[in-house]
This record gives structure tokens, sequence and C-alpha cells, in this order.
């Protein structure tokens, strides 16, 4: 995102404003933060003028990317490191400045002042701390949180000083009411997936899977890409690979297994189409990303995790758990003895799974996120 920003102060407008104005603050530590971030304004463009901005990253571009890239290393090749810092900021108080976040406080300071927003929406933990403290020396306007995480949530969310939080599901209500966030402040509409997701037709619960299509996102750390294929491509599936950022290191690596599946096999570098990947495949094998998680459920499509970052993804697989629509399979045996279960007896588990995605899914979540923001702005 660039770091020069043209935004519009209400002292230039010579016109009455109709829309309200809504900053949305967004971080790129994961693909979580802006994806939910992006999928509002999305769910906002006609009724709003948003701003979603990174103050990370305006704050300092090349220190950004330095920590963006050293929390993908850490979180794919070190993950017991990261699970020690994520739950280390259990124990940190954020209410109070931090030296070495200066300038994205300052950022956050800058956007507040430029753009005069009537409501701000976080979806990174660290910024309504940031806002809160803005607030204390000038205009005041309602703070919403978007906890992109289900179930195990870290408690520099919980304990931030927003007026409102957006969750993803009841499971992860329940354990925010038990760690006394109070219950009026909570509103559940789901994580804010694309709004493509509510007219997306799905697969059906009696679909004859011939063949049973199978949708895979590999990542840097897993050294099974191959095996892993292999062990999906058993009872002749079919299987669809998105390499995304690991397009240079994989697509040669792959045209050989290609060539031995004929027909069976199809891979695709960056992809925009994601929801309707999702939505036409029978099964998806993925990381425990908050944003792939809730896309695979409303896209009502079941989904086992093929890996799994500690710490803000464990909720993520006991939602699936407790759901009964997805598990852990980080091998390409149980790979295989997964999908093997799935399709034995007719695919009678596979049906029950999708019977009750139909239940959970939240394919307008992103709309009912952005129908509660609106209510909650102040008349001007």
């Amino acid at each position: 995102m660039s770091t020069q920003l043209r935004i519009p102060s209400r002292s230039h407008l010579t016109i009455e404003r109709v829309k309200p104005k809504i900053l949305i603050l967004s971080a790129s530590f994961g693909d979580g933060h802006n994806s939910a971030a992006r999928h509002l304004a999305q769910a906002l463009e006609e009724k709003a003028e948003t701003l979603v901005a990174d103050p990370c990253h305006i704050g300092n571009p090349r220190i950004n990317a330095f920590l963006c890239k050293a929390y993908r290393e850490i979180t794919t090749y070190t993950p017991k490191i990261w699970a020690w810092m994520y739950r280390s900021t259990d124990r940190q108080d954020f209410s109070k400045p931090l030296p070495f976040l200066a300038k994205t406080e300052d950022a956050v300071a800058n956007l507040l002042n430029r753009f005069e927003p009537d409501l701000v929406v976080n979806t990174y933990p660290l910024y309504p701390y940031m806002v809160d403290r803005q607030f204390s020396i000038g205009r005041r306007v309602p703070i919403i949180t978007i906890v992109t995480d289900s179930i195990e949530i870290n408690a520099a969310w919980t304990r931030s000083p927003s007026d409102y939080f957006l969750i993803t599901d009841d499971h992860t209500l329940e354990g925010l009411i038990t760690s006394n966030l109070p219950k009026e402040k909570m509103n559940i509409t789901g994580f804010p997936v694309s709004p493509r997701f509510e007219s997306l037709e799905k697969v059906a619960p009696n679909d004859p899977l011939n063949p049973f299509r199978i949708l895979f996102f590999p990542t840097a750390r897993s050294p099974h890409v191959i095996d892993i294929m292999k062990a999906a491509l058993s009872h002749e599936n079919h299987i669809t690979v998105i390499l995304g950022r690991n397009v240079r290191r994989l697509y040669r690596k792959l045209q050989p297994l290609k060539k031995s599946f004929p027909g069976r096999i199809h891979i695709k570098g960056w992809t925009r189409k994601v929801p309707e990947l999702l939505s036409s495949h029978h099964l998806v094998i993925g990381k425990a990303g908050g944003a792939t998680v809730h896309e695979a459920i409303a896209a009502q499509c079941p989904m086992l995790v093929h890996q799994i970052v500690p710490g803000q993804e464990e909720g993520n697989i006991e939602l699936l758990n407790r759901f009964q629509t997805g598990s852990l399979a980080t091998s390409p045996k149980t790979i295989r003895e997964s999908i093997s279960n799935l399709l034995a007896d007719d695919a009678t588990l596979w049906r029950e799974q999708k019977k009750r995605l139909a239940q959970h899914a939240r394919p307008s979540a992103a709309r009912e996120a952005a129908n509660f923001i609106l209510s909650k702005v102040k008349p001007s």
C-alpha cells in the first residue's frame, strides 16, 4: 500500500456529506487481518466512504516488511518459538505506548486527523489501544474490533478499549464471556469473507462425486507436498493446487507428477477466484489460518488441515472439530486415511459434514458486519 495517501479533510468539504466515513485499520502479519479488512470494505462500498490502511506499514515500511517476513519465517520453520512469543503477549500491557511502535502510533494519529472518521474498525489487536489514546486528546468516535481468531483468543484482543467486538461464532462468544468480556459488547457476525460467497452455488451433499475434487494450498514449510498430492490422488480423485507465493519453488517440481496423472492435476499460481474454487470443490487441504478456515466454512467445503501455527490457529482447528466439519491431518499417511474415511460407504462422512456446514456457514458475514458497523455510527 502506498504511504502517500490523499485523504479529504472535513474542513475542505463544500457540500453536505451523506455517507459516513469508516476507517479500517489492518496489518500484514498473516492473511486474516487484511482479508477481513478488504472484504468488510467491499461490503461497505455503497453505503460508506471507507479507507483501509496499515499503520505499521505507513509508519515504517522497511521495518514492517522485515517483521512480516520474520513472522512468516518463524511461524513456518520454528513454530514453537512463535508459540512462546504469541503467548507472552497475553501478559503485555498495551494500554501504555511502546517505544518501538512510536511510528505506528504516529501513523494512527495522522490517519485519524486527516480522514476524520465517524467510526474506526480494527482487524489487528494493537490498534484499538492507539486509537483510544488519540481520542483522549481529540474527538471520540466508536471503536469496533473484528476478532479474526476463533475460540483461543489472545488477551491483547479482549483487553482492548473497544466499544464493540465482532465475533466469528457461538463457541468463541462463550469463551469470551468466560474471560469476563461483557456480552453486550459482543456481536456474532462471522469472519468477513468475500461477499461473493453469498451468490455462489455450493456443491450439494448428494453430489455423485465423479470425480472427487480436492483443492490444495501447500505451504513453504511442508516437505511432503508431492507425497500429500499422491495421497490426495487416491480413489481416482482430482486435485487443484494453488501455489501462491510458493510458485517459483514448486511449479517445476510438480510437473513430473502432473505428467504421471494426466488430466487429474491442475496447477495454479496466484488466483483471485478462491471463493469460486472452494465452492466448486469437494474438499480443501490447507493450513489453519483464520481466513482459510472461515472461507472453507462459508463455501460449505469440508477441510483437512495439514499445518497449524501454535497459538492463534489452534482455535481454528478446534472450531472445525466442534462443528465436525474438518480435522487435522499433518502427514501424507493421515491425509490418505482421512480421505478414505470421508469416501467410505458412499461418502457417508463427507455428506454428513456437508450438511453440518450448511448449518454453520456464514457467507454473508461481511454484509452482517457492515450493517452492524453502520448502525453504530453516531449522527453528525
